[in-house]
């Protein structure tokens, strides 16, 4: 057979014999997908298949090796960056877009291969040492599968919990202690919720170098997260405006609008002009007394994560004008933590994270802070695995007349378990348990200081 006559025998683009042969290509990456992750051992046949599937695209082989990162991928074939920036940022392919067209069969099977990296990258972490380059380039290639599959949103966080578990084991086999030891190992890794957690249950047992890297370790994630809340917090007033103090009568403070249509029955139509005789102005003083926001964290080892931002968001609003806040943080004891409130990196420093819980030993150090109720709001951040007793405190602070705002989860992905007779017995209060995303407390604060 000639050249010619094989070309023309060829399927075609478009055809439906190319279309299956394009199908048959996206299942062998997808079953090699499958057999990776849950048998762990290369499957040779499907290696090999997987390989010529890729070079029949003009893939580079590199793009089937886990041991790859995303990031590496991308600096050594720059032509894939814009095809998994795609996949990131969400958007149609072509051959999909307008009048629901059909997406083009080898377009999708290429699609297919860079999912298939993405998912390979991210769930198959493997057993045995970790090391900090390995757990560097995990958390980025994780960071491009959340994005590809649409983050947490629409019902999606189971991801994030799993993503986390991951990375929690991730942490569990680097040898955390070792890394530590080695500052340049040390600087070269990226803070994380988990390993945050896991550099504060061991940092009573650093010493020297170690305990010197975990502390600059905690001390960038801190400034990290702060920086991200602070761009939710930033436009929050503290305090509500005082209209029995006059307007001070300066330029920034001139209400133009309110001017124009006070002043319109002097509008001349001859000379087409308006004569002002009276400007007005926008009242903003505040009232002097602070709102005091009393913050207690449940810092038993279920609750890492919301003692974290908590921590960190309690300081941002102790920045802001006319808040007075104060922290306390408990499991079995509890622990005045107000000083230091300012500085969440020194919190975290004295917390200790883990054991019992008994909310009441928190409530007898909060309940002397409400001197004034109908200014005060209590945040109080649990799973509400307690003592039953502690019920009673709550609707003894409801009946005083403070905002009462019990919080089940303040974290990045939503996720947390409340016990369910204290959720039941806090809505029938008329103050029901928040439990989402850390959005939800700075929403609920911000209402109670506008």
């Amino acid at each position: 057979m000639t050249d010619t006559e094989h070309e023309t025998s060829a399927p075609r683009a478009g055809d439906p014999a190319h279309a299956r042969a394009m199908g048959n290509r996206r299942q062998v990456l997808y079953w090699r997908l499958l057999a990776r992750l849950f048998d762990g051992e290369e499957q040779p046949a499907l290696e090999s298949a997987g390989v010529a599937v890729a070079e029949d695209l003009g893939l580079p082989p590199a793009l089937l090796d886990p041991g790859v990162s995303v990031d590496n991928l991308i600096q050594r074939f720059p032509e894939l960056a814009d095809e998994f920036a795609a996949l990131r940022g969400g958007r149609e392919e072509d051959g999909a877009e307008g009048g629901g067209a059909e997406e083009d069969p080898e377009r999708s099977v290429r699609r297919a291969a860079l999912v298939t990296k993405l998912l390979l990258n991210t769930f198959a972490t493997g057993t045995g040492a970790v090391s900090a380059a390995r757990f560097n380039d995990w958390q980025r290639d994780a960071s491009w599968c959340r994005q590809a599959l649409g983050g947490d949103e629409g019902g999606r966080g189971e991801l994030s919990g799993y993503l986390s578990a991951l990375e929690g084991d991730l942490v569990k086999r680097m040898h955390l202690r070792e890394v530590l030891a080695d500052p340049a190992r040390a600087r070269a890794l990226t803070p994380s919720m988990s390993l945050i957690e896991q550099l504060l249950h061991d940092k009573d047992n650093l010493s020297g170098t170690a305990l010197a890297s975990a502390r600059a370790l905690i001390r960038r994630f801190v400034d990290e997260v702060a920086e991200v809340l602070r761009t939710q917090v930033e436009k929050t007033s503290a305090g509500t405006i005082d209209r029995s103090v006059p307007p001070k009568r300066v330029f920034r403070n001139l209400d133009v609008q309110r001017t124009v249509w006070k002043n319109l029955t002097n509008y001349d139509p001859e000379q087409r002009r308006l004569y002002v005789d009276r400007l007005y102005y926008r009242h903003t003083a505040r009232r002097t007394t602070p709102a005091r926001l009393v913050v207690v964290v449940d810092q038993s080892g279920s609750m890492v994560d919301s003692m974290v931002n908590c921590t960190i968001l309690a300081s941002i609003f102790a920045g802001l004008p006319k808040v007075d806040v104060h922290l306390v943080a408990y499991d079995t004891r509890a622990l005045d933590l107000t000083p230091w409130v300012h500085d969440p990196f020194e919190v975290l420093l004295r917390t200790r994270l883990g054991g019992g819980t008994d909310g009441t030993a928190a409530m007898a150090l909060a309940r002397p802070k409400i001197t004034d109720p109908d200014n005060t709001v209590l945040v109080w951040i649990s799973d509400f695995y307690d003592n039953p007793a502690l019920m009673n405190d709550f609707r003894a602070v409801h009946r005083s007349g403070a905002r009462l705002i019990p919080v089940g989860s303040v974290n990045s992905s939503g996720r947390g378990s409340v016990n369910p007779t204290f959720r039941q017995h806090l809505k029938e209060l008329g103050t029901p348990v928040i439990s989402g995303h850390i959005r939800k407390l700075v929403f609920e604060l911000k209402n109670f200081l506008a």
